[in-house]
């Protein structure tokens, strides 16, 4: 089950490849994402020293969070993968052009996963020829409805 997309990522790149990967989450950000307070719009996918990372991944904490705990809202979060899939991705992002990008967020047997994708950028004529070919696919199915 979806909980948030980042239609952006679909935008601006060609997604060349998936991985599913876990989060390494604080109680309360479940909860916050289990509300739907999760965003991840400015949000991209690092590596460093052989870990994953989510950056500017936005989770707005619940009022009621515990006294104790100052949460913050844009932490970098661990993403957890398996080392294989790690070296290959450090691999692929070496070579030019290639990027990681967040691409939804969902529930996987109760647990909270995250898209990955391998990207290449987009130019502008490519984001056009898409933006026409979306258009072209919607007039196709009003004119399907419209036969019937």
């Amino acid at each position: 089950m979806t909980i948030i997309d980042n239609k952006k990522a679909f935008h601006e790149y060609f997604i060349e490849e998936r991985y599913e990967a876990g989060l390494a989450l604080e109680g309360w950000e479940v909860k916050a994402i289990r509300a739907g307070r999760a965003q991840l719009k400015e949000s991209y996918v690092v590596v460093k020293q052989e870990e994953v990372w989510l950056i500017g991944c936005h989770i707005s904490p619940l009022l009621s969070a515990s006294s104790h705990i100052h949460p913050d809202p844009v932490r970098s979060r661990k993403l957890l993968l398996h080392a294989a899939e790690i070296r290959k991705l450090i691999g692929k992002v070496q070579q030019a052009g290639y990027t990681l990008m967040p691409l939804n967020l969902h529930y996987n047997k109760g647990r909270v996963k995250l898209d990955i994708g391998l990207a290449k950028g987009k130019k502008q004529h490519d984001k056009r020829a898409s933006e026409k070919e979306r258009e072209w696919n919607r007039e196709k199915q009003r004119l399907m409805k419209a036969e019937r």
